[in-house]
């Protein structure tokens, strides 16, 4: 079955911006967040499709491929396998391949060409923290399978140590080789040499050459206060180690967030759910609260509230990143119906209702809903 354009999943045109896609992305996610749909496996799917869209299209390198190929660009493992658990974030598969294809030596950098010899990988990794751990940041430990230079052959990949080597057979030493497709010719790196242009007289038998063995490591990774989910840290030549002394490559740490039972996230401010008995919101009073740093702040609430009623707590919110600002704290509140009554409980409340009966001062957008039900039936 046919993938969904990603900016239909979002409902945002192809030209949005990254505000306008961001927007979109939060809207959505809120709605279709597993927490606000308990059982609904089709909302807890859409919830994926919208986060594996916004994940392509918030990087602009992700959004040019797939505005150029669409969902082709990112299948044989590309960016749209989605998940932390898979690697589905690298551009290792089709659409390095296609950039490759499509600009050659342009590309530069890390894809080789010419001699040059091959960068290391870049990584991705997932991390998951709590809801705290993102307002007051923290550290993480990372372990990542990698490749790391080769101690046998101090990262030569010859077996003297000496690197020495000859041309490449199958690219004469260029590091590429060309194929007619069509019209056109396309240029890729050597699968014999991978784009160093030349290969090892005698390789190192640990390493078989590649100067690289797999190895994996423990990182300590800083997460900074006000981090969003989502977010993406790089951590500059922690990835693979490059082929024969060529630089390294980078570590992408991938930031998710697990709801929290309080407190509710959006952007920089909080909002927390509380509900409040009867008798609280008829009479008025006041409710300790706690705040997402850790405090507690009390909230008067004043008599007649109402269900759906927002009380605002200033600074009180989320940590903006990169500042000593914070946002604002909401308490929602829920007015709650008492279940099962006593006899003398019941008693009360049936006395207030005599009490209280035909009364507009007491119940008034009561009293105004069947004064416009009234006014209905008589107009008909």
């Amino acid at each position: 079955m046919a993938k969904t354009d990603y900016y239909e999943l979002l409902g945002a045109q192809r030209g949005a911006s990254a505000d306008e896609l961001k927007k979109s992305y939060r809207k959505l996610a809120m709605q279709y967040h597993p927490d606000r749909n308990p059982g609904d496996k089709s909302a807890e799917q859409k919830f994926k499709d919208i986060n594996e869209a916004y994940d392509v299209l918030k990087d602009e390198q992700k959004r040019a491929a797939y505005d150029r190929f669409g969902h082709a660009a990112f299948e044989n493992g590309g960016a749209g396998a989605g998940g932390f658990g898979g690697g589905g974030f690298g551009f290792e598969g089709g659409i390095g391949d296609i950039f490759e294809q499509m600009f050659g030596e342009a590309m530069g950098g890390r894809r080789g060409g010419g001699r040059s010899e091959r960068a290391g990988a870049d990584i991705r990794a997932g991390v998951e923290i709590d809801l705290t751990q993102a307002f007051a940041g923290t550290k993480v430990d990372v372990r990542v399978p990698t490749r790391v230079t080769c101690d046998a052959c101090s990262g030569t990949g010859s077996a003297d140590k000496q690197a020495s080597a000859d041309n490449c057979p199958t690219c004469g030493g260029a590091g590429r080789v060309r194929a007619q497709q069509g019209f056109f010719v396309v240029e890729r790196t050597c699968p014999t040499c991978g784009g160093a242009g030349r290969t090892i007289r005698n390789p190192c038998r640990i390493c078989a050459g590649a100067g690289t063995v797999p190895r994996e490591r423990n990182l300590s990774v800083a997460i900074p206060a006000g981090v969003e989910d989502g977010t993406r840290i790089r951590l500059s030549g922690e990835g693979e180690a490059g082929g024969k002394g060529a630089p390294a490559g980078d570590l992408y740490v991938h930031v998710a967030i697990r709801a929290h039972p309080i407190f509710q996230r959006d952007g920089a401010n909080v909002f927390c759910r509380v509900p409040l008995r009867m008798g609280q919101a008829s009479l008025g009073g006041e409710i300790e609260v706690p705040a997402i740093d850790g405090t507690r702040a009390r909230v008067k609430i004043p008599a007649g509230t109402q269900t759906g009623d927002q009380f605002r707590l200033r600074g009180k919110g989320f940590s903006v990143l990169r500042s000593t600002q914070r946002g604002d704290m909401y308490i929602q509140v829920a007015v709650e119906t008492p279940q099962n009554l006593t006899k003398r409980q019941r008693e009360l409340l049936e006395e207030f209702e005599r009490e209280s009966g035909g009364s507009a001062s007491g119940s008034p957008e009561h009293e105004g809903f069947f004064a416009k039900v009234k006014e209905f039936f008589e107009g008909l």
